[in-house]
């Protein structure tokens, strides 16, 4: 899907057909809009297979007259086993063009020309572009970053009425987001040290938008980082808990058994087909029922004395 977007009136807004200095935004290329990249727009190549690699990590390239900034930005799936992930969003640029190319579709982009929309923001320039796409994906991270955490506190209330397999691997998978959230932010965030360098030394530097970057990619990741160590610190405890449960059933499984084996004992020993003072005794039977039942009950109580009961 390719749409053409423009500084408008207010921020950017839709147009019909290319236009110099216009964003150019595919999202989900399908096999017209990847010969328009590679062939009309003579995009290199190895740009376009980067971007589409799920695993890529957030950098800057350069070819000819072409730049590639690389970033990542969050996605929410439908995949029950992983809700959260990122994704990898390219943007190419020369002096005349601007691409935006995303082999998913995800709410940060409609999100972002909404935004410019509201706040009467426009594109100054290609790396003013770059840099506010940084900005917009810092702000989706926390805000992904508060649903995981509302995730962490249903899983947290369920567990504390009944550890569930289920919902300890509810808890794993949220893990499993955050570690993804923490290495791409620390990717943008190199990403994002680098073109401040090269802006740095460019005229018409603008350090506030910049600062603002910083702001919010700094506040994300140490979000996520405080979210991971709660997390982990979590599932330790909910371990030992399972451990020591384990431990309980097992104690009192045994002491039930060894008290069960008193009986067991003496109705063997009487059983055997041998002589004993008992055999002619009227009430013998009963004695030794009695005796055993006295026995067993001792235990019972020298058990919950040592409380293993």
């Amino acid at each position: 899907m390719i749409s053409y977007l423009k500084n408008g009136t207010a921020g950017l807004e839709f147009i019909e057909d290319w236009q110099e200095k216009c964003w150019i935004n595919i999202e989900c290329p399908d096999k017209n809009d990847e010969y328009l990249i590679l062939n009309k727009l003579k995009i290199p190549a190895w740009f376009y297979q980067d971007i589409d690699d799920i695993d890529e990590r957030p950098r800057i390239e350069t070819e000819d007259e072409w730049t590639m900034v690389l970033l990542r930005i969050p996605y929410k799936t439908n995949d029950e086993n992983l809700p959260f992930s990122t994704i990898p969003l390219g943007v190419i640029f020369n002096n005349e063009i601007v691409v935006s190319i995303c082999f998913f579709e995800t709410d940060l982009l409609r999100d972002f020309i909404a935004y410019t929309k509201r706040k009467n923001i426009f594109i100054e320039n290609n790396y003013d572009f770059v840099l506010k796409l940084l900005l917009s994906s810092s702000v989706w991270f926390l805000k992904y970053l508060k649903q995981i955490n509302l995730q962490i506190k249903s899983a947290e209330d369920k567990l504390e009425k009944s550890i569930k397999n289920e919902d300890l691997q509810t808890l794993l998978q949220i893990e499993k987001c955050l570690v993804y959230f923490m290495t791409s932010l620390k990717s943008n965030d190199i990403l994002l040290h680098k073109i401040k360098n090269f802006l740095s030394r460019q005229e018409g530097f603008e350090l506030e938008l910049v600062e603002d970057v910083e702001v919010e990619l700094k506040q994300a990741l140490e979000l996520t980082n405080i979210y991971s160590d709660i997390l982990s610190g979590m599932m330790d405890a909910y371990a030992s808990v399972i451990s020591n449960n384990l431990n309980v059933v097992m104690k009192r499984l045994t002491s039930i058994s060894i008290i069960l084996m008193i009986p067991t004992l003496i109705a063997s020993l009487y059983g055997m087909n041998v002589p004993n003072s008992f055999e002619s005794q009227k009430f013998g039977f009963w004695m030794i029922l009695l005796f055993s039942f006295l026995l067993s009950t001792s235990g019972v109580l020298f058990f919950k004395s040592r409380h293993w009961l």
